[in-house]
């Protein structure tokens, strides 16, 4: 693996927007799907992420798309936490990698957690 890229990528999830708000049922409920779920997105495009709660999480794209990926399983402390971090040699993000929640007293890695599919929505909250 090029340890360089990956640490750099890991150092950017961790100092890039990551903040829980959970939606209000009435903004949950205009949510909808946009396509086709998709095993990777691209990282240069991420513009901004939205911890949800512990197993939910909304990608903001360069152009207004959005992609949400429903964890697997839960993911303890990350929607606590509201931020997290990632390890990759490619410029993608996919359902096959691991996030680790970065917790904030004292900042150290904590549970590790596997990605679901990303689901293109609608409807999310600017």
């Amino acid at each position: 693996m090029n340890r360089p890229l990956a640490t750099i990528l890991l150092i950017a999830a961790i100092a890039g927007p990551a903040v829980a708000r959970p939606l209000k049922p009435d903004q949950e409920a205009k949510i909808q799907p946009a396509g086709p779920p998709v095993s990777c997105i691209s990282l240069h495009n991420i513009r901004e992420t939205r911890v949800r709660d512990d197993s939910t999480i909304d990608f903001y794209m360069n152009g207004g798309k959005v992609y949400r990926n429903k964890l697997p399983n839960s993911c303890p402390s990350l929607g606590f936490e509201e931020r997290f971090g990632y390890e990759t040699s490619i410029d993608q993000l996919c359902n096959v990698d691991i996030i680790h929640v970065i917790t904030s007293s004292p900042p150290m890695r904590g549970a590790s957690c596997g990605l679901g599919q990303f689901q293109p929505i609608s409807g999310a909250p600017k």
